[in-house]
């Protein structure tokens, strides 16, 4: 004891001088050049002395960095009194700490959550019998590295986590292992690639007529003038389809943009739907439709941004037209759920045509990229299958719902449901 506290003492010097190499260092030539001016040596080494005291005895740090080092203590000794259960507790992925047997310890909530009966006492690889879980485990029980993999749990749903596995510390007889869900994030990736390829698809089909087109008008059909102008026709519909596509294509990216973005203007719906009916009426004209607007009695104000419910109410209107019953009736509706300044009131704006109806095992797909009941029907009618996936993102942008009923032979009805402004 007495020689560890020597070798103490003595690191302690050492570390002082140090510390203060230079400033010892300056206070030597300064009073060197002292005693050369004074010629008098033990006044030189005398201050000297006392610099070298005061160096030794003067506290090793500043009151900032001792005020520091005392919060880190501080901290330190929090962390050495957190248990490892309310660690894995503020973990927000599911956590199982498992034993040199393979038997769980611990699990925290997330994981209690996402795999059924997981509780301590129980053989980790019962639980999880796919080959690479198997493995996995057995390596880290084996001493092997920290390992990662993938593994798709698909009951009660199917669900994929990226899963690493580890011991927990230096000759610690217990081993940690921890699933991030990738769900979501795989999810979004097939929803990329998927639109990717449907997007080529949809633009692959008018440029092969165009080339073609183009193709005739430059071999046989150079000098047969009505052939010329059937195929400039021809071209120019398949360039106005390309044009509508590319234009789809931009305003879902801007809405998909600002989803998260809360709207700050406010828009009166019937003021809205009448503008929009009055812009469609020559389409509706031009397909021997009927336009009805039914106003709400009242003012109908909901928080929102106009010219994105203007496109909501074009895309619903423009296409109860064109799928509606040639020579029927297309009615656009504003109206609410309950009586004005009601808690929860909802106001609404409804389309209803008189179409031939929707097989109901489309409903749920029809806010979906490209997804078509008839997809050679819509191409004929100019549709790019991007209208109502617009719409979609522009009512989840204003916390808006979107009502699908529809019965074959009596039409459909697509309902836009909004808060009243002061309800929400």
């Amino acid at each position: 004891m007495a020689e560890d506290r020597a070798d103490g003492l003595r690191a302690s010097i050492g570390a002082r001088l140090w510390h203060a190499r230079w400033t010892l260092a300056a206070a030597a030539v300064a009073l060197a050049a002292t005693a050369l001016s004074a010629r008098h040596a033990w006044i030189a080494m005398a201050g000297f002395a006392l610099v070298l005291a005061a160096t030794l005895f003067s506290p090793r740090r500043s009151p900032v960095e001792r005020a520091a080092a005392r919060q880190a203590r501080a901290v330190a000794s929090t962390l050495e009194g957190l248990s490892g259960e309310r660690l894995a507790a503020a973990v927000p992925d599911p956590l199982i700490v498992f034993d040199r047997r393979g038997v769980v310890v611990h699990a925290n909530a997330p994981a209690q959550t996402a795999f059924a009966g997981i509780q301590p006492g129980i053989d980790l690889q019962l639980r999880f019998r796919a080959p690479e879980m198997q493995a996995l485990i057995s390596d880290v029980l084996a001493g092997g590295s920290p390992e990662t993999i993938d593994y798709a749990e698909r009951l009660p749903i199917e669900r994929l986590f990226r899963i690493t596995a580890r011991p927990v510390g230096e000759g610690s007889a217990l081993n940690v292992i921890i699933f991030r869900d990738q769900s979501e994030a795989r999810r979004i990736d097939r929803m990329r690639a998927d639109f990717i390829a449907n997007a080529s698809h949809e633009l692959r089909t008018p440029l092969a007529s165009l080339r073609a087109f183009v193709e005739t008008l430059q071999g046989p059909a150079r000098d047969d003038e009505n052939a010329r102008t059937r195929f400039l026709q021809l071209m120019a519909h398949q360039a106005e389809r390309m044009t509508r596509l590319i234009d789809d294509l931009l305003s879902l990216s801007r809405v998909e943009m600002r989803v998260h973005l809360p709207p700050r203007g406010i828009v009166e719906l019937n003021e809205t739907a009448a503008y929009v009916c009055q812009s469609l009426e020559p389409v509706a004209e031009a397909a021997q439709a009927t336009l009805v607007l039914k106003r709400d009695d009242e003012t109908a104000r909901i928080r929102g941004d106009r010219d994105e419910i203007v496109q909501v109410l074009q895309n619903l209107i423009h296409n109860a037209i064109k799928y509606g019953r040639s020579g029927g009736t297309v009615e656009v509706r504003v109206g609410r759920d309950a009586p004005r300044g009601s808690a929860g009131a909802k106001l609404w704006v409804s389309v209803t045509d008189e179409g031939p109806g929707i097989p109901p095992e489309h409903l749920p797909r029809l806010t979906e990229r490209f997804y078509r009941v008839s997809a050679i029907s819509s191409r004929e009618k100019g549709g790019t299958g991007l209208g109502l996936a617009i719409v979609k993102h522009i009512l989840n942008r204003h916390r808006a719902e979107l009502r699908i009923s529809s019965r074959l032979g009596a039409g459909s009805t697509f309902t836009a449901s909004f808060e009243e402004l002061g309800t929400a």
